[in-house]
């Protein structure tokens, strides 16, 4: 990680950070210098994506990367002391797998942004029970600060 960051470090970034079957549709960020017409040109020919740029001094507008970085700090980085720079990068990237795919967000109901393609107990059963070829399974996120929990057919 640069300590002062420059869009070619910038663009390094995105490119680890987005995969290349990615359904992200934008990039929204704000008028810093790291943010150059170059980044947002290579940002749109590699990834597909739309740049979205906040209105000057407008702060209300990074309200939604406030909350998130909020979210981010409260159910993550408060819990951690990192020990070196690989796992102060680890761990967030754990997290975000964790944040998109097993944790549910209020804005969807019992919901996550990628679902799996299990189906919720609740389709299956009525009154909460269990069937018979299936066990619940959890897994540990960030070494049990977190869980998530699924529905496994047993073997027969």
């Amino acid at each position: 990680m640069a300590t002062h960051p420059t869009a070619e470090s910038t663009l390094q970034q995105l490119r680890d950070a987005i995969p290349s079957d990615h359904p992200y549709q934008f990039l929204i960020h704000d008028r810093d210098t790291i943010f150059s017409s170059e980044l947002d040109a290579e940002v749109k020919s590699t990834f597909g994506l739309r740049i979205l740029r906040t209105p000057v001094r407008a702060p209300q507008a990074n309200a939604y990367c406030e909350r998130l970085m909020g979210t981010v700090r409260r159910e993550c980085l408060d819990f951690m002391i990192p020990l070196h720079e690989r796992q102060l990068r680890g761990t967030p990237r754990s997290w975000v797998r964790h944040y998109n795919k097993g944790r549910p967000h209020s804005s969807l109901g019992p919901g996550t942004p990628e679902p799996t393609p299990t189906p919720h107990l609740s389709q299956l059963h009525p009154r909460h029970r269990l069937p018979r070829d299936c066990r619940i399974t959890v897994e540990d996120i960030l070494g049990g600060l977190h869980h998530e929990y699924q529905l496994e057919k047993c073997a027969a």
